[in-house]
């Protein structure tokens, strides 16, 4: 009975920027675990490599997409829809960021990352609602797992304006979405990473990787395997009556003095 909560059999997911980085350490997971992947990201190489990787694992098809408008995101459920009536879990993953000192940030910066890191998931989350509710139940309910950051409620040194404010913005539009979706059974929550290993931290961590492991109460990063858990127990049984929370995965990260 304890691993049935946590297997994802017969379950379908969708992982937005889920080609490297924390994407990939979630879809690997998934699959690991039993769901059906499809993983997207803008590139189809990165998606066909990625599913490549991820296949020897499981069940993992790539299924390239742009998320940033809503042409695209229209465009991936229609390509979605082709091999599934159904979505069971739904990560947005996608997101990017945006380091200038202040009085020379730009202001093309809040477009581009508020556009991907708040304006999209709301459109994925609304455009798959059809197929979240037919996988649906009271005692399974389908699951929308966004991607937040510690940055969304503790302040850095980086000068990441619009990329902090976005994810403090994802956090409340997780349980905005939370509050009214969970009448159909469908729960919304947030993952706040704090530093792992990712192509957006990694000139930070070729920089000062020790830095970050120093300030950390467990005295290092994070792993795939970190990233991997919380994703399979948001996903699985074992969160149903679990939503609208925003559960950093950080070691203590966001609770020490920096």
């Amino acid at each position: 009975m304890t691993l049935e909560l946590f297997s994802l059999a017969g379950k379908t997911a969708l992982v937005t920027g889920g080609s490297q980085g924390i994407g990939l350490m979630i879809s690997r997971g998934l699959v690991q675990a039993g769901a059906k992947v499809f993983v997207s990201s803008r590139k189809a190489d990165a998606c066909e490599a990625a599913a490549a990787e991820l296949a020897e694992f499981g069940d993992c098809e790539a299924l390239p997409g742009d998320v940033s408008t809503p042409a695209g995101v229209a465009a991936l459920i229609a390509a979605l829809k082709e091999h599934t009536d159904r979505l069971h879990i739904v990560v947005n993953n996608a997101g990017t960021g945006w380091a200038a000192p202040l009085e020379d940030y730009p202001d093309s910066a809040w477009d581009k990352v508020l556009g991907l890191n708040v304006k999209a998931p709301f459109n994925l989350t609304v455009a798959c609602l059809p197929l979240l509710r037919a996988a649906a139940s009271n005692a399974d309910p389908a699951r929308v797992i966004n991607l937040g950051s510690i940055e969304g409620f503790r302040t850095q040194q980086v000068e990441n304006y619009a990329y902090a404010t976005s994810k403090a913005a994802n956090h409340h539009l997780t349980r905005i979405l939370a509050q009214r979706l969970a009448p159909e059974q469908i729960t919304v929550n947030t993952i706040a990473p704090g530093p792992f290993p990712s192509k957006m931290m990694a000139v930070e961590f070729e920089q000062r990787q020790d830095v970050y492991e120093a300030a950390n109460p467990m005295g290092r990063v994070g792993q795939p395997d970190d990233m991997a858990g919380i994703a399979i127990f948001l996903a699985s049984k074992a969160s149903s009556y679990i939503t609208g929370q925003v559960i950093a995965v950080d070691g203590g990260f966001s609770t020490a003095p920096w």
